[in-house]
């Protein structure tokens, strides 16, 4: 538990901002033409992503019940070390990080990548290096380097200063994107939508029907709508009804999806989405431009860009705690070097943040190329860690009936949620599927558990020097599960 006693009053609004501002990005202004193009059209993305509610609230739901019956940071390895022990909440734990920073660095190649666009003068002149076919110059590892820097500032401040950034940020996002909406609708026509389906713009198509293109979104889900357990990383700090907070994590899911669906509607009914598709980065923003002659297509244009750049960094701070948190749950129970479970005095996870910041470094140095690699590692991470999170929501039901539970789902939504997340996992990994990661991503995958395997093994000289109780201890503080076992 935190070393600071004085909790900072964080609130079920700020989570609800920290969780909704990780999922919802920069991809609803800089790839949602990709996604229509991809899907067949904006109609079947839209489907796609309302379909996601299928798949996605069911998780937001095991989440639910799971972070106020055991409101400690962690998340999914706390969840999994009360239901199946270390070895198991390390594979959560390890999987839910390795998806956290591989955000954030990839958020600082989009930064950088944005602004390039913005401001073509950044890239002037010769690269320093080319990586993965991509160039990259020093005025743009200076940039994500100086982001990188200020948010590091930003989070040792605490989560409370993080959250009052993230409400800021993800309003202003928000508020872009409905103005975006309400003008796309204006000035639009419903023939931009048409044809319905058509995957002839694909590379090599996937699919052949409406629903195919449909659920081409489906598998990317797991990375754009990630986001929701950045809340169970910072339940230390809450203040007021922890209830209210769990509540806060279906709530972002649930919104998220509908986000994404009506932007590619309102979006795709603006302009002719055969069009849009090919327009330049970042691409709302230029559609706009185009749509609106004068002022108001210019002011859409920098409106759009700011709320997606604000978007940015609503993903990019709302793991960089997260992460840190989560190294410092793992710390605690010495499943990783007790190195990382060190705080500050006033409480911040300090070591995890180090680590992350330098992570986050890492990213600027690895150009704009690297960011489907990142994202299909990061999406099998993720199902990962929610699949073991369902099944062990199924454990503590049968281990510990009667602990009060805030929300209690319903017991075959739990089930769907697991069975549904082994699925999607497994077929990740095989490329016999659509939805395959890729041999890249699979490779460092695989590279990312045996690093993590390496330091669960460090660490195992200093677990046999604190019992499995006081390790438990370390990880639930005053809650006894013993006795939640045994009410």
């Amino acid at each position: 538990m935190s070393n600071n006693p004085k909790k900072k009053g964080v609130s079920a609004l700020d989570f609800f901002c920290i969780g909704f501002g990780a999922i919802v990005g920069v991809g609803w202004a800089v790839a949602i033409n990709g996604w229509m193009s991809g899907s067949g059209g904006p109609v079947p993305a839209a489907v796609g992503y309302l379909l996601c509610l299928l798949i996605m609230v069911p998780f937001g739901l095991v989440y639910a019940e799971l972070v106020p019956m055991l409101p400690v940071a962690g998340g999914g390895a706390a969840f999994a070390y009360a239901a199946f022990g270390d070895k198991v909440s390390f594979l959560s734990g390890w999987a839910a990080f390795g998806a956290f920073v591989a955000i954030i660095p990839w958020e600082a190649i989009q930064i950088t990548d944005v602004l390039g666009y913005l401001f073509p003068q950044l890239k002037a002149g010769k690269p320093m290096y080319t990586v993965m076919g991509s160039d990259v110059y020093l005025s743009t590892i200076i940039i994500g380097t100086i982001f990188t820097i200020l948010l590091f500032l930003l989070n040792k401040r605490g989560l409370s200063s993080a959250a009052a950034v993230q409400k800021f940020l993800c309003v202003f996002l928000v508020a872009a994107a409905v103005i975006g909406a309400i003008a796309g609708l204006v000035g639009g026509d419903i023939e931009n939508l048409k044809p319905i389906y058509d995957n002839s713009l694909i590379e090599a198509p996937k699919h052949n029907s409406f629903m195919g293109g449909a659920f081409s979104i489906v598998t990317s889900a797991a990375f754009f709508l990630a986001g929701f357990e950045t809340i169970p990383q910072g339940i230390e700090e809450a203040g007021g009804d922890i209830k209210k907070v769990g509540g806060t994590v279906v709530l972002s899911v649930g919104l998220a999806c509908v986000f994404y669906a009506v932007l590619l509607f309102c979006f795709g009914y603006a302009y002719d989405w055969q069009i849009f598709y090919d327009m330049e980065r970042p691409a709302a923003a230029t559609m706009f431009k185009t749509l609106y002659a004068g002022g108001a297509g210019v002011a859409l244009y920098w409106l759009i860009t700011i709320g997606a750049i604000a978007g940015l960094f609503t993903t990019w701070n709302g793991f960089f705690t997260a992460s840190a948190n989560l190294l410092m749950a793992m710390g605690r129970s010495r499943m990783l070097p007790g190195w990382f479970a060190k705080q500050d005095k006033d409480g911040i996870a300090i070591n995890g943040l180090i680590l992350v910041t330098i992570i986050s470094f890492v990213g600027p140095f690895l150009g704009a190329n690297a960011i489907d690699t990142v994202t299909c590692f990061s999406a099998a991470a993720f199902v990962l860690s929610w699949t073991i999170s369902s099944l062990s929501l199924l454990k503590l039901r049968k281990d510990m009936p009667h602990v009060e539970r805030p929300y209690k789902l319903a017991t075959p939504v739990a089930w769907w949620a697991a069975i549904v997340g082994l699925i999607f996992f497994v077929t990740m990994l095989l490329p016999l599927f659509p939805h395959f990661v890729g041999k890249t991503a699979l490779l460092a995958f695989v590279g990312f558990l045996v690093i993590g395997v390496i330091l669960y093994a460090v660490a195992g000289g200093q677990r046999k020097q604190i019992s499995a109780h006081d390790r438990m201890k370390n990880m639930f503080g005053d809650l006894d599960l013993d006795a939640m076992r045994q009410k």
